[in-house]
């Protein structure tokens, strides 16, 4: 017992280093591993003794002595209690990801891609992939029912994004690190850019309203739009049902939207073999008939961009000559088929 106690001490003082100390600039992927492994032995701790009352007593009573030493140390400590043990490892996850000394080569290691064929206690890769599994169960249930649900993982990710974003956006003199940071995410996920575009949305999509979340979703924001591909490909491969809901949350992306779906429209050129507007360039991102989908469910959902539309519209078409021939002007045939 008494080194059971011994280590629950140390597994709380290591919970405030992780979200408190700039010791953390100093660990590395086997640091990492170690510290999750003593997550694990308390959230075991607490599976062996939550219905034993007298050793849960012993228990509780040595947290309440490490929270007291902790605070004078750590004065914004928050205090551990015995049922926090049971979700020990979210709560190591969540002091990391608030932590604005963390490295970026341990975020990288956090927001690896789940490897389905390790063992899941067997390596620091891909601990948030694990914890999105264990924490998202409800919600995989949840996205059954929600045509415009994100997918648990993403969303539980992207909540993940968002609490780190606002961790590096509390240091105003860290803008660039938080660049940095969402630069190497978007790295990392080389061969799986779309995930990380559906993560992103589930970012924009999390509707808590404190002033940490909107900063973090109004830098997301301002980050898509510098990255250009990054928004036309979540623009290309998100689900309509995503664009509109972020397009009615966030006036921003609508208009950035907006501004995607005109510059696809100008890289149209009629096909005479084909008989139909294609995209000029090697990369072809969608076709004429999706291009007008994605203006009439944009249109839906915010009804005053169409009569700015169609007046920009018009305007267009009569510098091609005001032709009313199908194939002659992109801008007028996509205002005929807009009115029908």
């Amino acid at each position: 017992m008494e080194a059971a106690l011994k280590n629950l001490a140390s597994t709380a003082e290591l919970l405030a280093v992780a979200a408190q100390s700039g010791v953390v600039e100093q660990w590395d992927k086997h640091t990492l591993s170690r510290a999750f492994d003593w997550a694990r032995y308390c959230e075991n701790l607490y599976s062996r003794f939550h219905n034993n009352h007298a050793i849960r007593s012993v228990m509780e009573k040595q947290l309440c002595l490490t929270n007291q030493s902790l605070r004078a140390n750590f004065p914004a400590h928050t205090a551990l209690s015995f049922s926090d043990l049971s979700r020990c490892q979210h709560l190591l996850l969540i002091g990391l990801l608030n932590n604005p000394k963390l490295p970026i080569s341990i975020m990288k290691i956090l927001f690896s891609p789940v490897n389905t064929k390790q063992s899941e206690c067997g390596d620091a890769d891909g601990f948030c992939s694990h914890i999105v599994q264990c924490r998202s169960a409800c919600k995989v249930l949840s996205s059954l029912t929600d045509g415009a649900a994100v997918g648990a993982e993403a969303e539980v990710q992207g909540v993940m994004l968002l609490e780190r974003l606002g961790a590096l956006l509390s240091q105003s003199s860290e803008a660039s690190r938080t660049e940095h940071f969402v630069d190497s995410v978007l790295q990392g996920c080389e061969g799986a850019a779309g995930h990380f575009c559906m993560v992103i949305a589930a970012a924009l999509l999390t509707m808590e309203n404190s002033a940490s979340q909107t900063a973090s979703q109004d830098f997301l924001l301002d980050w898509l739009q510098e990255k250009h591909s990054v928004l036309q490909l979540m623009c290309s491969t998100l689900p309509s049902t995503h664009l509109i809901s972020l397009a009615k949350e966030h006036l921003k992306f609508r208009d950035t939207y907006y501004g995607v779906l005109k510059k696809w429209a100008s890289d149209f050129e009629y096909s005479i073999n084909d008989g139909e507007w294609v995209q000029t360039s090697t990369n072809r991102t969608i076709s004429f008939k999706k291009l007008i989908k994605h203006f009439l469910a944009l249109f839906e959902a915010c009804p005053s961009l169409r009569k700015d539309l169609e007046k920009e519209l018009n305007a267009l078409k009569m510098s091609d000559g005001d032709f009313d021939v199908e194939g002659l002007s992109v801008w007028g045939d996509l205002l005929s088929a807009l009115k029908k």
